[in-house]
């Protein structure tokens, strides 16, 4: 049985490293995550840069807490459960003024498609979480008339979760974008319940 020494140290490793993941958070942000970014984080938190990796296994753990820690972010800023059509032109417009999260997500979920990746564990089960949020949000609006029924409810999220990827994408190469309007959009056209004609 651990030692109250024992115990108030993993207390305190686990506080020191909240607080790493809560600065790293704000300042790649909008600072980005490459360069010197790991450096103002340690500056911040007041160690030395080598010693948040003893909190860490690496950079890629570190970076796939953030991650997390963005999504938990992004559910109390619209005070859900889980992501639904309404909270994504919210999240939309988070990303938009948070672009060194984006990029973060962006490359992070390029790269760890591989099994072995320190961050696949993350966005499998990420992708899972989101989309069966989606898919509940829609049958529920499937349920009362405002979403169409002649497609699967899972099929439907699905195609919403890869628009606001896609949006995404192209927000980082062109600024111009508004992916909370396209996201309207979208539900406008594809959601749109179906009349029947004639």
């Amino acid at each position: 049985m651990p030692t109250s020494r024992a115990r108030g140290q993993y207390a305190k490793g686990a506080e020191r490293r909240e607080q790493i993941i809560q600065t790293a958070t704000d300042v790649f942000a909008t600072e980005g995550f490459e360069g010197t970014a790991l450096k103002r984080v340690a500056e911040l938190v007041g160690v030395k840069e080598a010693t948040l990796f003893h909190y860490f296994k690496g950079k890629q753990e570190l970076l796939t807490a953030v991650l997390a820690e963005r999504d938990r972010r992004s559910l109390a800023v619209g005070g859900e459960s889980g992501v639904g059509l309404n909270l994504m032109p919210v999240i939309a417009e988070r990303n938009e003024r948070e672009p060194g999260l984006t990029t973060l997500y962006a490359v992070a979920s390029a790269t760890a498609n591989d099994p072995g990746h320190d961050s696949h564990a993350y966005f499998k089960d990420r992708y899972e979480t989101v989309i069966r949020d989606v898919a509940v949000d829609i049958e529920r609006r499937q349920s009362s008339g405002e979403v169409r029924t002649d497609v699967d409810a899972e099929a439907l999220a699905r195609l919403v979760v890869a628009a606001f990827d896609g949006l995404q994408l192209q927000w980082l190469y062109d600024k111009s974008v508004d992916m909370a309007q396209g996201l309207r959009q979208l539900t406008d056209v594809l959601l749109a319940p179906s009349h029947p004609t004639g």
